[in-house]
């Protein structure tokens, strides 16, 4: 064979455990169980905010709404220096289950929003605690049957990814890659059959735990120089010997994480390398992902042109493989099917964005919210 197909060879052979993975894992990702209309378990709801004037409302409007009767609602004002004091002065004179937990200054060592959830874990006397973000919306049923799922698997954390409302061309190609990597390289099997830290997983924007199995992982406290708390606190709560789980919550719970190119380009260069963890699981990553996801895209061209049939065929073959990959998960969490055909480009964002994370990470450049951080010290600069 020539080079042409070999390269195209390789590229088929890396993508089809990705696929065959996704694949599996849709068909045991599924929706929680019904609730239980008699359970009388208090969740309190942990909201953290900063500067969230557009979303606050919004959001704790629809937590209030929730089915589940037995009910509190943290929300605690990160420094916020826009209107988010006020309407939350409003609403918790309006609410009787809603409480503001006092302001502290930002202690050195911590990343903002994990502080912010310490402070909310601590002021909380449910005997689960639901941490939200403010821009996420919540459905009536979502509180309750998150709980009924976490008892029925038992388990002391579970979490989703809401639906990821993706309304420009930057979100299309950044954000969906959340599911991407999640369903292609996380076996949930696996995680459902084992204790091992690295085989779990949580969004952030949804993480319901157990108020004792919080406090025995060490919680927030203990991951407080992290921007990723949807890595570290499963692991955490793992090493404590507790179960973790995920669950579908496309239809309970949805979100806008990001708006426009900028935003939401900063927004995931905060913690795209968190994620991998590690310089070598950057350089294979990227590796695998260009050679397996991108480069078939520009060989098939090249291929059809050299007349080299098994190139063209082989490159063929792992587009319409990445094009049926895409499908499904566009398909299951409501995103444009056009992502199929963008698929390279997709990839390619978000190869260019761990990179741009890593150089952030390793000048203490990140920032967000307003904040920088670097592992000794956190400290307000311009965002």
């Amino acid at each position: 064979m020539t080079a042409l197909a070999w390269c195209s060879l390789a590229g088929l052979l890396l993508s089809i455990p990705p696929l065959l993975l996704t694949l599996r894992n849709l068909a045991v990702f599924s929706p929680p169980p019904p609730a239980d209309p008699g359970d009388e378990t208090l969740v309190t709801v942990a909201i953290p905010a900063r500067n969230e004037q557009d979303n606050i409302e919004a959001c704790l409007n629809a937590v209030l709404a929730s089915s589940h009767d037995h009910l509190e609602v943290l929300v605690y004002n990160d420094d916020s220096s826009d209107n988010t004091p006020r309407i939350l002065e409003r609403l918790d004179a309006e609410h009787d289950n809603l409480r503001i937990v006092p302001h502290v200054h930002l202690p050195q060592g911590w990343v903002g929003k994990q502080h912010a959830c310490h402070r909310l874990a601590s002021a909380a006397r449910g005997d689960h605690v639901l941490f939200i973000d403010a821009d996420v919306r919540l459905e009536p049923d979502a509180v309750a049957r998150a709980l009924a799922f976490a008892q029925s698997t038992d388990s002391a954390l579970v979490s989703t990814f809401p639906r990821q409302i993706v309304r420009t061309l930057s979100e299309l190609l950044l954000v969906p890659n959340i599911f991407f990597v999640l369903l292609s390289y996380l076996p949930l099997d696996r995680m459902r059959t084992t204790l091992e830290p690295a085989t779990s997983a949580a969004c952030g924007q949804f993480v319901l735990v157990r108020a004792d199995a919080y406090e025995a992982s060490g919680g927030h406290a203990a991951c407080r120089d992290s921007m990723h708390d949807g890595i570290r606190l499963p692991r955490l709560v793992r090493r404590a010997g507790y179960r973790t789980d995920l669950f579908d919550g496309t239809d309970l719970a949805s979100v806008r994480m990001y708006r426009g190119a900028r935003e939401t380009w900063h927004g995931f260069a905060k913690n795209t390398y968190e994620a991998l963890g590690s310089p070598v699981l950057l350089v294979v990553f990227s590796m695998v992902h260009l050679l397996a996801q991108v480069a078939p895209w520009a060989l098939l061209p090249f291929a059809i042109a050299e007349s080299d049939q098994p190139a063209a065929f082989l490159a063929g073959a792992t587009v319409l493989a990445h094009l049926t990959h895409r499908t499904a998960l566009a398909r299951r969490f409501r995103h444009p099917l056009v992502l199929a055909l963008l698929h390279p480009l997709a990839v390619l964002a978000l190869t260019f964005n761990q990179w741009h994370s890593f150089a952030l990470t390793l000048t203490g450049r990140r920032v967000w919210r307003g904040r920088s951080f670097t592992p000794s010290h956190a400290t307000l600069s311009a965002d």
